[in-house]
């Protein structure tokens, strides 16, 4: 009778949903802003859980990995969400807000 294989743990992760993580870096312009945050569906539109940094140039950064499909997202700016004009189309949320829609592959 034949052994039975067990494959190794990263073999068992290989096709694992955790591995279909992608880096995506967000930027808003808004060189006035005192604050800038990324709120959206992937992080139950927490106005504080991702704070994104001031550059330079005026326009604030930050890098969220994210599963792969469609995200609702806007930056708050000062207390007030804004739309990102570079989102790949618009849309609306389950309360019919206005939002900003990312597609992830």
């Amino acid at each position: 009778m034949p052994i039975a294989k067990v494959p190794s743990p990263s073999a068992l992760n290989r096709y694992s949903a955790k591995q279909f993580h992608q880096p995506v870096n967000f930027s808003c312009d808004a060189p006035d802003a005192h604050a800038v945050y990324l709120c959206g569906d992937f992080n139950d539109w927490d106005t504080e859980a991702h704070p994104m940094k001031r550059q330079t140039d005026g326009t604030w950064q930050s890098e969220v990995h994210l599963n792969t499909g469609e995200h609702h997202y806007w930056f708050q700016v000062d207390g007030k969400p804004v739309l990102d004009p570079r989102a790949d189309r618009r849309d609306h949320d389950l309360q019919d807000h206005k939002v900003s829609l990312l597609m992830v592959a």
